[in-house]
């Protein structure tokens, strides 16, 4: 038998308060005292009430749900990301849903228009790049878009970041205070803005001080691709002494290659620098030196950005990038002078 759907002035005669103080109570974001909580929650159990959101979204023209676009969850620094971020919205009374796209344009607007569908109130993409096109059209439509670790030459859209190319930098004086000299770089894939910015501030860094990348190939944010570039990069003539990995996720696979199928030591044959400081990195089968994303503060700085957006309308888009500190462990050795 189907039993017939309890309603909100239900509730409001059962708690004694009006209609519009039920509706207050499951709204996020509005006020409602202590006391008239407790009792339109109590009889909101007792009679088995759920507020209809569908209808809600009708009448308020809001879902009260971001959608959150991913191109690949392999990588580690990534499932950590979306957790902060869906935790971050939920504070704020948003729900999440989850799309994964890979970075092909045809993919990623299948994807956007699934979201544009689903009525979401803002999209945020995490590695996903963004089309003119695409962003013009939700622009359109009001919902804004906020770019998480990838930004995009030319695009009219807000984007979240770690300063990519002074990170690379980084990485670049410390191996050359560290006595490298052979310093080569197994980057991200070229197509991505962290990509290219990493590998720029490297080469940047390594100019500073009289020197050249040994040799640079795209590891595509893959680990079979980073797996045969230190293949290749160990079994040239001159091998190098020390390798600039694009992130993490490629880095772990370099460090399994060169220790369990190459047979070398690692700081001593050759150092190894990663790129996010996911929580494996500091497990100490890898003990990886790395560059710490500043994951808490780009979240932080994505959630504000989509909300204003959506509660204040239309804003100047803008691109934040966050420094992010140098973690040293024994992948690598110590600079010159700090040797104990």
């Amino acid at each position: 038998m189907e039993h017939a759907r309890i309603t909100s002035l239900q509730v409001a005669e059962r708690a004694g308060v009006s209609q519009s103080a039920v509706s207050r109570v499951f709204t996020p974001g509005a006020s409602a005292s202590a006391k008239t909580i407790a009792k339109v929650r109590k009889a909101a159990e007792e009679l088995g009430y759920r507020p209809n959101r569908v209808a809600r979204t009708m009448i308020t023209g809001k879902s009260r749900i971001i959608g959150l676009v991913v191109a690949y969850l392999d990588n580690q620094f990534y499932p950590q990301a979306l957790e902060h971020l869906s935790n971050a919205l939920q504070e704020k009374g948003y729900h999440v849903l989850v799309f994964t796209a890979t970075n092909s344009p045809e993919k990623v607007e299948e994807v956007m228009r699934d979201l544009l569908d689903f009525q979401v109130d803002g999209i945020i993409t995490a590695s996903v790049a963004v089309t003119s096109d695409l962003t013009v059209r939700c622009n359109a439509a009001g919902i804004p878009v906020v770019m998480f670790n990838r930004d995009q030459d030319g695009a009219d859209v807000n984007a979240v970041t770690s300063d990519n190319v002074n990170g690379g930098r980084k990485v670049a004086e410390f191996l050359v205070q560290c006595g490298h000299r052979r310093i080569a770089h197994i980057s991200g894939w070229d197509g991505s803005s962290t990509g290219r910015d990493r590998r720029r501030g490297f080469s940047e860094g390594l100019a500073a001080h009289g020197h050249k990348p040994h040799q640079i190939i795209d590891g595509m944010y893959n680990r079979d691709t980073a797996s045969q570039a230190t293949r290749d990069l160990m079994d040239s003539l001159t091998p190098p002494d020390a390798i600039f990995v694009g992130n993490d996720h490629m880095a772990f696979a370099v460090m399994d290659t060169l220790r369990h199928e190459l047979g070398l030591k690692i700081p001593q044959d050759v150092a190894i620098v990663g790129f996010d400081d996911v929580p494996l990195a500091a497990w100490p089968s890898y003990d990886l030196t790395t560059v710490r994303q500043p994951l808490n503060r780009m979240v932080e700085a994505t959630v504000d950005m989509v909300i204003a957006q959506i509660d204040e309308g239309v804003i100047a888009p803008r691109r934040v990038a966050f420094d992010g500190p140098l973690i040293r462990r024994s992948s690598t050795r110590q600079p010159k002078g700090q040797e104990t």
